[in-house]
């Protein structure tokens, strides 16, 4: 049961690590739209740290199936992640923050794979697979953005990436 509890304090904390990234961008972003954009995710990263505190208490309290998967969301639909509601307000920055949420995505895909295969838990395999979804939206929109910027990035800077 540690190691149940172990892999979840773990989820725990890179959670808390999105919501801290995704709040201080909503700061730093200039326009509207990217500020709600990055809040939403900040909000989307409070919600998966709810469910796992969830699960933690089920399981420590030995009954994680009683775990209320109705309170679990879908991934949203796609295009909330898109330059138009981020904002490219500077180029440097956007590629900077693209390139952070794509590398804290890949490492949370893998995190939660890992996760699942190693739990002993049917209802943890459960949270942990539907957490993978998440994170591949976010990732796939995200990865696409940043290949995007990152080729205005480099024509910007006087490279011709071509």
């Amino acid at each position: 049961m540690y190691h149940e509890l172990k892999i979840i304090r773990q989820a725990l904390l890179n959670e808390q690590e999105g919501y801290d990234f995704y709040t201080l961008a909503a700061q730093q972003a200039e326009n509207p739209e990217a500020k709600e954009a990055f809040t939403n995710l900040a909000a989307e990263e409070l919600n998966h740290i709810n469910w796992l505190r969830e699960m933690y208490k089920k399981i420590a309290a030995g009954d994680p199936e009683s775990f209320d998967f109705s309170k679990v969301d879908l991934p949203p639909s796609p295009g909330l992640y898109t330059a138009k509601n981020i904002g490219r307000e500077s180029g440097s920055i956007a590629v900077s923050v693209y390139g952070i949420a794509v590398n804290m995505e890949k490492a949370a895909i893998d995190f939660y794979t890992a996760a699942a295969e190693q739990t002993k838990i049917p209802a943890a395999a459960r949270l942990y697979n539907h957490l993978i979804l998440w994170e591949n939206e976010h990732l796939e929109k995200f990865l696409a953005e940043y290949e995007t910027l990152k080729q205005e990035w480099w024509q910007n800077q006087g490279f011709d990436p071509a």
